[in-house]
């Protein structure tokens, strides 16, 4: 047995010296050698899509792509285009509010609220979070850049068309101004890959500004919100219209509660830029003539809240917002930030409920649908890949769309953001995982995995 494992590993010594020694001789002062580490092959080879021979080839010429790169500049594509079966248009509600302290040298409070250590491991050996459920990749950091790439790339191998940010206004107060700096990492490459977006605001947090002395009165401070939203979102091509005007969503209103009050507000915007205005449902006579329409939220009323919501507002000239959800599971009272506040559950079911919603007849009747949420752990709503429910989520989406992906290609982008922090200090591996990216965006998942492989197997 010994000998024949020697035979492989000399047999390999042998093609790898004849790949690379066949590489145009140039100057590499800028370019490393791939570490290939000098083992013998394993018994067992967890992995065995593609034969080493192949891989060797892909890896070979990704280095000579990667020269000229750096003789020629990098050629890239704008945005990444999917073709959906199904013409509904797809947003998820995004929460932009997550430390972790590999990034940011803390964990946030979304991932502790007052009694978890995420530095501990729960019982199933995933880190002690504020949820009931663990994303894939472990807790991450919004500002993250591996992150938005990981997150937007199998939101559009879903079929999303874009991301509706939970939005605390524009003043540095409790952790509001940590939101809105991560809310605005994440344009790049929302831009780079044509995903949409938009914004919900939270009306509280006017009431708390002016509470804090930082604005002078409640209607001038969602002013400044407004004028901050107008002069940084709404400038973006990707911020998100619907008849040619912006859209702009409200969790409420709670606390600017008249018509007469919301007309001082947006009174501070250019009239061009007056959006399509939208609230909760069931709230809309507080903002009166300003309402372009309401948006259905899970409720612990379930499927009798999508009926109530559709029987009331379907037949008026409005707008209307679908919602799906995968269920809902609060960690709050647990996690020590409510005594009893939103302890009602409505249990996945495997998934149907997901499904359930996501397929309510009356969705037809819907402008759009927003996914409630993309990850929100500590209220139980998360879609994305989590350690419990896989990409079960996600491959529901891709059947609902109707997109041409499966949950293969979805891991493809695990594995990128995964590679990305095993290498995170190597130069020349980030290199090569910037054209991974780039496969992906062209949809050329295939290529991108066989480069993800040759990186594993052979760095």
């Amino acid at each position: 047995m010994k000998q024949h494992y020697t035979n492989q590993c000399i047999y390999i010594a042998i093609i790898l010296i004849l790949i690379f020694s066949s590489c145009e001789k140039e100057d590499l002062t800028t370019f490393e050698e791939p570490k290939i580490q000098e083992v013998l092959i394993p018994e067992t080879v967890k992995d065995t899509t593609y034969t080493d021979k192949e891989l060797l080839k892909v890896l070979n010429e990704e280095l000579e792509f990667l020269k000229i790169e750096e003789k020629n500049g990098i050629v890239d594509i704008s945005h990444m285009d999917i073709v959906k079966e199904n013409p509904k248009k797809i947003y998820v509600h995004y929460l932009p509010w997550f430390q972790s302290k590999d990034y940011d040298g803390y964990w946030g409070q979304h991932w502790t609220m007052n009694n978890q250590d995420p530095n501990n491991s729960d019982s199933d050996g995933n880190a002690q979070i504020a949820s009931y459920y663990h994303p894939t990749i472990g807790p991450y950091s919004s500002n993250d850049p591996d992150l938005h790439e990981y997150h937007f790339l199998t939101m559009k191998l879903s079929g999303v068309d874009g991301v509706i940010f939970d939005w605390y206004g524009s003043k540095d107060l409790h952790d509001y101004g940590l939101i809105k700096q991560s809310t605005e990492t994440f344009i790049t490459t929302l831009e780079d890959l044509g995903l949409k977006f938009s914004i919900m605001y939270e009306d509280r947090v006017a009431k708390q500004s002016s509470d804090a002395g930082l604005s002078p009165n409640i209607i001038e401070a969602a002013q400044e919100d407004f004028l901050y939203i107008n002069d940084t979102y709404f400038s973006s091509p990707e911020y998100l219209e619907y008849n040619n005007k912006k859209m702009l969503f409200v969790f409420g209103p709670h606390y600017i509660t008249t018509e007469n009050e919301w007309n001082q507000v947006f009174d501070i915007l250019p009239t061009q830029n007056y959006p399509n205005y939208l609230t909760l449902w069931a709230a809309s006579d507080r903002v009166g003539a300003n309402s372009s329409g309401e948006f259905l939220w899970v409720d612990k009323d379930h499927l009798l809240a999508h009926e109530y919501y559709y029987n009331t507002y379907a037949s008026q000239d409005k707008i209307i917002v679908g919602s799906s959800y995968p269920g809902f599971n609060s960690f709050y009272t647990e996690g020590g930030w409510s005594n009893g506040v939103n302890d009602w559950v409505i249990n996945t079911d495997n998934g149907n409920t997901f499904v359930e919603t996501l397929n309510y007849t009356h969705h037809e009747q819907s402008d759009f649908i927003q996914i409630i949420t993309w990850n929100d752990f500590g209220e139980g709503t998360m879609i994305e890949p989590t350690q419990e429910f896989g990409f079960m989520y996600l491959q529901i989406l891709q059947e609902y769309t109707g997109v041409p992906f499966t949950p293969d290609d979805l891991q493809v982008a695990v594995d990128l953001y995964n590679i990305r922090k095993k290498f995170k200090n190597d130069n020349q591996v980030q290199r090569l995982l910037n054209r991974t990216y780039r496969y992906v965006k062209k949809l050329e998942v295939e290529r991108a995995d066989k480069v993800l492989k040759a990186i594993t197997r052979f760095y």
